[in-house]
């Protein structure tokens, strides 16, 4: 009886040579191409085609945008989750979700393996076979470059070359690319060497670089419940509206892009260019908003709290207890977190243009330097000496030895 393998199906350089090389290496198997669409635009076009093409016995697209959107992107979004200070999470973010609907297609199909192309130096087969495992633990899971003899991506444009089956990409354009909703990525080629500076004018595909960006700035408004954001400049808006629109304004501006050197989950140091136009754009309005509306000790733990998120996420450690407990957390603190954000686009920068909010902590009369009701300066030495004692302690005992 033949097998049944469920493929995460891109289209791209490495599952297109994972259909031929499955049904080599896995005789008599039935493969079942699945892409799931976070929004990778005209990428999706002609994969149903492609997929059987290259030996498929069906492809399945499976549209999750509003999904990625409200049950993915806005968690991250209102736990101010970013990786090492600098990655919004783009790739990261996605692949539970694609992974869970691997799972429920392979349930589905009645699927005895669900394969992937993530290489063994990546993050990727963490988060997908994660998710497998929190799901659906009893299915088998084929990751070809654990085990296949293939060691670039050179080698694999030459696979695909030998059997006659098109090249998804040009040999000098090979860069290792991840688009969705949220970003795009951009890893290999000349990327790899750190002192590379790279070629902004050759990799953006949705910004402008800094340098190109107008010359005048753009204003945008941005209004938010409960840490949702749910209008623009006065409109309201869907979710995947919003991202879109900010995405094209953040591009127009050179925002959001970012050349960095990150800290793999498996050990190992990798360099990528990101392009999070829209999100770096609701990153900024809605820490802005939380800055008015948040007392001082809930800032400070959750900014605790926004570090460990990024790194759950990173890890793939979505469908984890930790994740939601501290998904939990996130919400309560969230209540109040609305209100009104303008910002100004210039340039590559964000600048903050004023914010207001009914649940607003700032009080006029106690940040004036004019003295008023609220506040006496006299208290202030109280409370100074009362501060201040483990200091003087110290100081008393180390008078004394």
């Amino acid at each position: 009886m033949s097998k049944k393998i469920v493929l995460a199906y891109s289209g791209g350089l490495d599952t297109t040579v994972l259909i031929p090389w499955l049904k080599e290496n896995y005789s008599d198997s039935e493969i079942i191409a699945v892409c799931v669409d976070v929004g990778q635009g005209k990428e999706t076009e002609g994969l149903e085609q492609k997929a059987i093409k290259t030996g498929a016995a069906k492809c399945i697209i499976k549209d999750v945008r509003d999904e990625f959107v409200t049950d993915y992107i806005y968690p991250m979004l209102k736990a101010d989750a970013v990786y090492e200070d600098q990655y919004l999470l783009g790739t990261s973010i996605a692949r539970p979700l694609i992974a869970k609907v691997l799972v429920d297609v392979a349930l589905e199909e009645n699927a005895d393996y669900i394969c992937h192309g993530a290489t063994g130096k990546g993050n990727d087969q963490i988060r997908f076979e994660l998710t497998v495992k929190a799901l659906a633990p009893q299915i088998n899971i084929i990751a070809p470059w654990r085990i296949w003899d293939i060691k670039s991506r050179e080698e694999e444009i030459e696979y695909l070359e030998k059997r006659g089956i098109e090249v998804p990409m040009k040999k000098g354009d090979s860069y290792s690319r991840d688009r969705n909703l949220w970003h795009l990525s951009h890893e290999g080629l000349e990327l790899e060497i750190p002192e590379n500076e790279a070629n902004f004018e050759k990799l953006l595909q949705l910004s402008v670089s800094p340098e190109a960006a107008p010359d005048k700035p753009t204003y945008v408004e941005l209004e938010f419940e409960k840490g949702i954001p749910v209008a623009l400049d006065g409109q309201k808006l869907s979710p995947l509206d919003i991202i879109n629109k900010l995405n094209e304004l953040g591009g127009q501006n050179g925002v959001g892009i970012i050349d960095i050197v990150e800290n793999r989950v498996v050990g190992m140091k990798s360099r990528g260019v990101y392009e999070t136009p829209g999100g770096t754009i609701l990153y900024a309005a809605h820490r802005n908003l939380e800055y008015l509306c948040l007392d001082k000790q809930t800032t400070a733990f959750k900014e605790i709290v926004r570090v460990k998120m990024a790194e759950l996420i990173y890890s793939g450690e979505w469908f984890t207890p930790l994740r939601e407990a501290l998904s939990a957390f996130v919400d309560s603190t969230q209540q109040t977190v609305t209100g009104k954000v303008k910002l100004k686009l210039y340039k590559g920068n964000i600048i903050p243009a004023g914010s207001e909010s009914k649940y607003s902590l700032y009080n006029e009369k106690l940040a004036s330097f004019t003295t008023g009701d609220l506040f006496s300066h006299h208290d202030a030495e109280g409370f100074i000496n009362l501060f201040g004692l483990p200091l003087k302690v110290r100081a008393l005992m180390k008078q004394n030895l």
